[in-house]
Parts: structure tokens; sequence; C-alpha cells
């Protein structure tokens, strides 16, 4: 028969001599694993890795009782699958370990570890971009009074090397009427995304990865893939539905929806324009679009 006062006795004593050794040291070390585990959770708590891990747990929550108990067989077996566990998490979780690297490549602390944070632009690059905002701005309300589908990525610090491989390549002047014809609805390109790099349409008919997050039922397989792309990078994603015309803007793992011209054209100008020392940069100007 199992003693459980010895059990209680032999587990106060361990805890006893584990907190006389306990130092400030000991505290950043948890706070750290806190950390990481806290992030860890956030990450797949709204994908299906989330169901694997509840199951880990529940095996380990079973090794330690096994082990309290003296159910020698059980222990042996659940041993052993956790002794694998390293291996089967990084095949398992392979996606979710992937995309969290990813962010935390494009994380602050890290930009600023490596020294690649983005200088203040020059007044013909920031003026450039400003033009870009407006043609993209046009497009897009003609596109969307249309009810034309587009999907369009900006590419900012994070480059999409494995997304533009995935499409053809174009490296074009920006400009409404090209816009307009890459995506128009008998055009071979108009399925998949457009690439904006340095300014310039780089890319169109691109695949993007779809996010596993639940999303609104209304919304298809574009907005999805805008989301997925928002998730792995920096890049700006702008989104017009086929079916309404509605326009969205997926920005850092989060989607904006119905967006007017001249939001979407303020949300370009935060992300895309960067704030110098000059005081008397002008604001951009949105062109509305003739009817």
């Amino acid at each position: 028969m199992v003693n459980l006062n010895s059990i209680w006795h032999d587990f106060y004593n361990s805890l006893l001599s584990a907190l006389k050794t306990i130092g400030p040291a000991d505290f950043i070390d948890w706070l750290v694993v806190a950390f990481l585990i806290y992030h860890a959770v956030f990450l797949v708590r709204e994908t299906r890795a989330m169901q694997l891990v509840k199951g880990i747990v529940a095996i380990s929550v079973m090794s330690v009782l096994s082990n309290w108990l003296g159910m020698n067989t059980l222990k042996f077996a659940l041993e052993n699958i956790l002794r694998s566990g390293v291996l089967l998490i990084a095949i398992l979780f392979q996606p979710e370990l992937r995309r969290a690297l990813e962010q935390m490549g494009r994380s602050k602390i890290a930009g600023g570890i490596t020294g690649i944070l983005a200088a203040d632009q020059t007044e013909s690059e920031a003026e450039s971009a400003e033009a870009l905002i407006n043609i993209l701005c046009e497009s897009v309300e003609h596109l969307s009074s249309e009810k034309t589908g587009a999907l369009i990525v900006i590419e900012r610090e994070i480059k999409l090397g494995e997304i533009i491989n995935t499409g053809t390549v174009t490296d074009s002047k920006p400009s409404v009427e090209l816009i307009e014809h890459l995506f128009f609805k008998n055009s071979p390109l108009h399925d998949g995304a457009m690439i904006i790099r340095a300014g310039r349409i780089y890319a169109a008919g691109c695949y993007l990865p779809l996010s596993e997050k639940e999303i609104a039922r209304e919304l298809g397989t574009r907005h999805r893939a805008g989301l997925g792309m928002s998730e792995v990078s920096d890049a700006i994603i702008i989104i017009v539905s086929e079916e309404t015309g509605a326009i969205s803007a997926a920005v850092e793992s989060a989607l904006k929806r119905r967006l007017s011209p001249e939001e979407l054209q303020g949300l370009l100008s935060k992300n895309l324009l960067k704030q110098g020392d000059n005081k008397n940069e002008k604001k951009p100007k949105f062109r509305r679009a003739k009817q």
C-alpha cells in the first residue's frame, strides 16, 4: 500500500531544501522562463498546435503522478515518450517555431542588437513614398468601386524572396493603369498577390501563406492570405474584396476592415513615411479618383 504520509513528508523536505538554495539569479531565471512560456502559449493558442500542447502537459502530469504512486510500467512508458519530446515538438510545431523566430527577428530588440534600425528618409525617398501611396490609394478606390478583387503586399524590412519566387517578376514603375490591368478579371495574374518592393511593382501572381486564425465567415481566401502574410513578415497588405468591394489592410497580424481610401492613405503614411527631424514635412494628400 502506498504511504501517502511518507510521500508528503519527502516532498515537504525536498521543497524546504530547494527554498534554502534560492538566490537572486533564480528569480531572474524563473521570470525569463515564465516570459518564454507565456509567449509560446500566446503564439499557439489560436492554432491546432494548442491541442498538442495540452496533450504534452497531460503526459507530463501523468508521469509525475506515476512516479509518486510507484506505477513503474506507466512511468517507464511516459518517460520514453517525453525523452523524445524535443524532437517531436520540433517536427509538429515547425510552422509555429518558424513564425516565432521570424517575429523575434523583426522585433525592436533584435533590430537594435543587429544595428539594422531604419534611418530617416531623405527628401527624395519621402516624395517617392508619397507618390506610391497616392497611386495605391487611387488604384484601390477604382478596384473597390468596380468590385475587382486585389491583394497588394508592400515589402518593408523583411525580404519576401520566397514569396516573389512563386509569381512572375515584373519590376515595373507603379501606375494606376498598370495595377488595374494586373488585377483585371481576365488577366492571368489577377488571382495572386502583387509585391511592391523599393517603390516598384516587383512581382505579381504570387502565392501567400494562409493564416490559421479564425476570421469572419464572410471573408474569403484573399483576407486569410493577407492576414497570413502579415503574421510572418512586417509587410503591409492591402485587400480588396471581389464580392463587396470593401477595402481592408493587414498589418502586424491584425486585420483592419472597411477602410475608406482616406483611412487607407493615413495607414500607409503612418507606416511607410519615416518621421525625420524636418518639421516642415508636408502631409501627403490623397487624390480622389475621378468618377
